[in-house]
């Protein structure tokens, strides 16, 4: 067995060897958003329903959420270098043809395959960064990866609108080619892999874990995209695969507890940070992926923002977080409790997300959210970094990227939960305030007869007749309604996003004296 602190780079060599994994980290979370401001194109060149069109965005989730967990076991297969090169050439080629696709379900397949390699890019570059590093610097290096995961969402929608705006859908695809050819060549030249033993011979491959893991996870992400949009267990295939999803998991670890060579170590969960750190992960996934989803949609359907405007909206919070994320490193070398920096971050969350619950109105302006997104920013940096080194800190060894898998998988589940939660709290509580504000609409209000006269009036102006012009005062009078409706709506989810992270608070704040601490004497 490899020593490894035999991995430990030093020079320009790790300067590489991070950049290289910062990129691969970068391209496959910019994938995984930089499509949302693409689908009203490929719904137009594809002839698709915005329906089916989604599922270019579900295929590329179901595929990485169930790779991740499998990245460890498959870079003690192939070795790190070979596993981590073929990803990057998967996730580049399948770019290419995604790009090149001409029907809609062959842009669905190669997808799925790009997921299957952006997948492994992102805890393969996670455990790469941070076996490159000495242990008293794990820390920076947890920074330095965060930088990428944490900036990558939010550059999404940006470029990807300025790609469709000034270019056509395809070239969002396309960006990523070039990318992949220095990571693929960088890689081969730089990275190293860790001697695990030997190799499984084909009939030793937990097959059955492998296939009860693709069956729980794919169904629990499907569960997850579309459960709102097809009325979650009204629907057949959302029960069905409810059903698939829970004997799926329980069977799944049946077989790997029980099973000489699993396709994934439940063992590491012994180690209790490790366990606190995913529990944690989970809910930052939440917040992340919760929070960059919900402002967008917001800024478009009520304030009427484009898509580049909705996303460039998020770029002071992630430079925030870019610049954070340095001095937390910085703050956990010197021996900063990282229990302490998780509770200031889960804190300044609820700040601003209560922020948010305050100030949005019909005519909310940019100026007006941009210091909570800085807040924002800021409660992200302070819970990535130490988060993510509490969960690998005393991990050594093969179990580091064991650990990484698990820390990776639940943040995208975390994420695919809290869109999902988000979605039908909007669709439901828009409803419920819908039907609470309507017995305000009264016949004996003067104020709201004076509202449809004066409405009434306009439409007769433009050439309508008395009744049709009636019809459409009161069409605009719904519209308004609805629309007040959904800010309520929004107002309700940000503060229901603000108690979870407050909530966190104490549970954080009791984590056992001494855990998370990175033992600096063992370090080189």
């Amino acid at each position: 067995m490899q020593d490894e602190n035999e991995l430990v780079e030093y020079g320009l060599r790790r300067v590489i060897i991070t950049i290289t994994a910062v990129m691969c980290a970068l391209l496959e979370i910019v994938d995984t958003t930089i499509v949302n401001v693409a689908l009203n194109d490929m719904k137009g060149s594809l002839g698709a329903t915005l329906t089916d069109v989604a599922w270019v965005i579900t295929a590329y989730a179901i595929a990485n959420v169930i790779i991740i967990p499998m990245t460890s076991w498959l870079s003690k297969q192939f070795g790190r270098r070979n596993y981590f090169a073929a990803s990057i050439i998967i996730f580049t080629t399948a770019s290419f043809l995604c790009g090149n696709a001409t029907s809609l379900w062959e842009l669905v397949a190669f997808r799925f395959v790009q997921g299957l390699g952006g997948g492994a890019l992102l805890v393969t570059a996670q455990t790469i960064i941070t076996e490159s590093y000495p242990l008293a610097k794990r820390g920076m290096a947890q920074a330095i990866y965060g930088m990428g995961v944490i900036v990558g969402p939010t550059l999404g929608p940006p470029l990807g609108g300025y790609l469709v705006d000034h270019f056509s859908w395809p070239y969002i695809f396309y960006i990523n080619i070039p990318l992949g050819i220095m990571a693929t060549s960088l890689t081969v030249l730089f990275v190293r892999s860790p001697k695990y033993g030997a190799k499984l011979r084909a009939n030793q491959v937990d097959w059955w874990g492998i296939a009860l893991l693709a069956a729980f996870i794919g169904s629990l992400q499907f569960v997850l995209e579309h459960g709102q949009q097809d009325d979650w267990f009204a629907d057949n295939t959302i029960l069905s695969l409810s059903i698939i999803s829970i004997f799926g998991f329980l069977l799944f670890l049946w077989r790997e507890m029980t099973y000489e060579h699993p396709i994934v170590n439940l063992g590491v969960l012994k180690d209790s940070n490790l366990r606190i750190g995913t529990i944690m992960t989970f809910i930052l996934g939440f917040g992340v992926y919760g929070s960059t989803f919900i402002i967008p949609i917001y800024t478009q359907s009520i304030l009427g923002w484009t898509a580049t405007d909705a996303g460039l909206l998020l770029i002071p919070s992630s430079i925030t977080t870019g610049l954070m994320m340095p001095v937390i490193g910085k703050l956990i070398e010197k021996g900063v409790s990282q229990k302490y920096l998780v509770a200031s971050g889960f804190i300044i969350f609820f700040i601003y997300s209560y922020w948010m619950h305050i100030f949005i109105t019909p005519d909310t302006g940019g100026e007006h959210m941009f210091w909570p997104l800085v807040a924002r920013g800021m409660g992200l940096g302070l819970l990535f970094v130490p988060i993510t080194t509490l969960s690998l800190s005393t991990l050594k060894g093969k179990d580091i990227g064991d650990g990484a898998a698990f820390t990776g998988m639940m943040r995208q589940l975390g994420g695919s939960f809290g869109i999902a939660i988000i979605t039908t709290m909007i669709a439901r509580w828009t409803q419920q305030h819908r039907v609470d504000l309507i017995p305000n609409i009264t016949a004996t209000s003067t104020v709201v007869q004076d509202r449809i006269h004066g409405l009434q009036q306009m439409f007769i102006a433009n050439g309508f007749s008395f009744n049709n012009a009636l019809d459409k005062a009161y069409q605009v009078l719904n519209v308004t309604i609805m629309k007040q409706a959904t800010i309520l709506s929004y107002m309700d989810v940000f503060l229901f996003m603000g108690v979870i992270f407050l909530i966190c608070v104490p549970f954080v704040l009791l984590i056992k004296k001494g855990a998370g601490k990175v033992d600096i004497s063992k370090a080189h």
